[in-house]
């Protein structure tokens, strides 16, 4: 506990950011060691004056009731410098100094682990399709990634715990804030069968502006995200913005085109998204990076489910998602859930930024952005993409862009 405590104290204090604390450790080596320096340290580390002010503050109260908490709960905080932290996850810009773990985190590294996304206030068939993808992604040697949120990503990972598999949940709350409330169950039995993580500490509130932060990690984790229902205004679009910027690959389910709860998803596969229609049509494409654990859905005994089984999702799923406007969260002393559908946009990259500015007076065509910004086009077209999930650019017929008002 010694160690790590040194670790939340870091990760907690408010006004250092991600890439702030890296150039710390960059320097000093190690949490304990910037705990201890001189305010003459920091200067010369080219820290802020604010922040060299956040660094004053020594009080260990917070991190050392954190790690007693977890301790308490045979709760697992892993560091950025452990052996068992995702070397996934710490390639990304900006990876969380401590992740927090109920159950047992398998070695990501070695998983074939799809995230699957989806909006809350989906279909019938938006919850039918993301059950059985979990549920094939699962039997077919995968392991699955999800928020645990209402909609899409309770039913996968229902899917997947039915056919016998891990289920890797990540939260945008502590570990002891159950929401939704109605997923208390599921949340247990995720973290019996596989774990559940999340950066925040015990007792953050499921609010709104943790959980673009907790999509990045569910993409950070895995080789692909795969969009089962979205709508034009979704968090499951910022997940699939996410691992756009990571490099990982982006799946996307058709769906109608008639249907607003399809139209971000269906824009998706307009811009490149890999269209699928099975968890075999994911697997395919990692079955040579997983020779050991991926195996053809057509040597897999699939079982389908229980109409009954669907029927009850539906059911909980429509009749929990009216007691949604109460907007209360299970033992969290009354605090509010804002609605995560519309998450504040995290900053522009630097390369984001560059390609934003080339539209700073009106309205560009995809060749003048790549000249203008000074970067190969190959960068450039994902980098719109991106953008215009993000809500900062809109797209125009002939391939013009121009900033959104």
């Amino acid at each position: 506990m010694s160690a790590v405590k040194y670790w939340i104290w870091l990760s907690e204090l408010r006004g250092i950011g991600a890439l702030s604390a890296r150039r710390l450790l960059d320097r000093f080596q190690s949490p304990e060691a910037v705990y201890f320096a001189s305010e003459s340290d920091y200067k010369k580390a080219g820290l802020s004056s604010a922040e060299i002010s956040k660094l004053q503050n020594k009080d260990m109260r917070k991190a050392r009731g954190i790690a007693q908490q977890c301790f308490e709960n045979d709760w697992t905080v892993l560091t950025y410098e452990d052996a068992a932290y995702p070397d996934r996850l710490r390639t990304i810009n900006d990876p969380p100094l401590t992740l927090y773990v109920r159950g047992r985190l398998p070695v990501m590294d070695e998983e074939a682990a799809i995230a699957v996304v989806g909006t809350r206030s989906c279909t019938p068939y938006g919850l039918k399709t993301a059950e059985r993808i979990g549920y094939e992604v699962t039997k077919a040697g995968g392991l699955i990634v999800t928020g645990l949120a209402r909609g899409i990503d309770t039913a996968a990972a229902m899917g997947a715990l039915r056919a016998g598999g891990r289920v890797i949940g990540v939260l945008g709350c502590g570990l002891d804030v159950v929401y939704p409330p109605e997923n208390r169950q599921l949340i247990d039995d995720t973290a019996a069968a596989g774990a559940v993580i999340t950066e925040f500490p015990p007792k953050t509130p499921a609010i709104g502006r943790n959980f673009p932060r907790r999509n990045r990690i569910m993409s950070g984790i895995s080789v692909g995200c795969v969009v089962v229902e979205a709508p034009a205004k979704s968090g499951a679009l910022i997940t699939a913005s996410c691992a756009l910027e990571q490099g990982r690959d982006v799946f996307v389910v058709p769906g109608n085109v008639d249907s607003a709860s399809c139209e971000g998803s269906n824009r998706l596969l307009r811009e490149g998204g890999i269209p699928i229609m099975s968890g075999g049509d994911i697997l395919d494409e990692y079955a040579h990076r997983f020779p050991a654990k991926v195996k053809s859905l057509d040597k897999v005994r699939l079982t389908p489910p229980d109409q009954g089984h669907i029927d009850k999702i539906i059911a909980s799923q429509s009749e929990n998602r009216q007691i949604e406007t109460k907007k209360v969260i299970d033992n969290s002393e009354g605090l509010e859930y804002i609605d995560v559908e519309r998450p504040t946009p995290p900053e522009l990259s630097d390369k984001e930024q560059a390609v934003y500015d080339t539209m700073s007076n009106g309205k560009k065509h995809a060749d003048e952005i790549v000249a203008d910004s000074g970067l190969p086009a190959r960068q450039v077209l994902p980098i719109l993409t991106v953008l215009e999930l993000k809500g900062h650019i809109v797209r125009l017929a002939g391939k013009y862009f121009e900033q959104r008002n």
